[in-house]
């Protein structure tokens, strides 16, 4: 064989070598980013994969098992696209579903560790934005939650990542006892499509509509006096909150 041949097969393999470990890493989430979020190292957690590949950690708590990270899936159940909207003119005007990462960013890691934001179109959707044997939490679902953690007025602390890692300073109390790792990743406004909350504020949607432009959606903050709490109100459709998911 001559020599060019020979450097050109090497060439042609690294190539193809390249690619396929690509494949591989987009198949199993391995390019979509890793979070630093601080789970309850005396717990122990399962996994579920998404139709994009992303591996989430799942904690069990009372009878329901819930996904102990925020969902950041890009397609829904059946592979068909979710929207993705950056332009805060645009995402105020939808009334389909959509998705944004907060600030608009790129950074994996950052994705990966707190999740994107989602209009609630995007959870009412039938093609579903859950993974299969999953959904997106009803209000019920949320109260069941609470209940096995003691109340509204407790669970929160409960629930939230210990520490100042991503919470702002006054994260009092904060013990992530129940495992479920809350994170403040903020929230898009529906009025003017501009971020607002990060280290400061959770919200998560449910999947319980209250009237024809507004839903139910859960909440935490950082405040001192309220950081045990966990609150519930209705939000406006085209909010772009976070996601958690509940299995079937």
């Amino acid at each position: 064989m001559k020599p060019t041949n020979f450097k050109y097969l090497i060439f042609l393999f690294t190539i193809l070598f390249f690619f396929n470990s690509c494949k591989k890493d987009s198949e199993t989430g391995k390019l979509n980013g890793l979070s630093d979020a601080k789970f309850n190292p005396g717990l122990s957690y399962g996994q579920v994969q998404d139709i994009d590949g992303n591996v989430y950690k799942t904690i069990q708590i009372g009878d329901q098992i819930w996904m102990a990270e925020n969902l950041r899936t890009i397609h829904y159940r059946n592979g068909d696209p979710i929207k993705n909207v950056e332009n805060s003119d645009s995402w105020i005007t939808l009334t389909t579903g959509a998705y944004c990462n907060y600030e608009n960013t790129f950074d994996k890691n950052e994705i990966a560790t707190r999740g994107r934001l989602y209009n609630w179109y995007a959870v009412s959707d039938s093609r579903k934005i859950a993974p299969s044997g999953w959904h997106v939490p009803t209000d019920e679902d949320w109260k069941i939650l609470v209940g096995n953690l003691g109340g509204d007025s407790v669970a929160g602390g409960k629930m939230k990542e210990e520490g100042t890692f991503h919470w702002n300073s006054e994260n009092v109390g904060a013990n992530n006892e129940s495992g479920f790792t809350a994170l403040p990743s903020g929230y898009r406004d529906q009025y003017y499509g501009s971020f607002s909350g990060i280290n400061y504020n959770a919200f998560w949607w449910t999947s319980t509509e209250d009237s024809e432009t507004h839903s139910w959606y859960r909440y935490l903050n950082n405040q001192l006096t309220s950081v045990g709490r966990f609150s519930w109100d209705v939000g406006n459709k085209k909010s772009g909150f976070s996601v958690r998911c509940v299995k079937d």
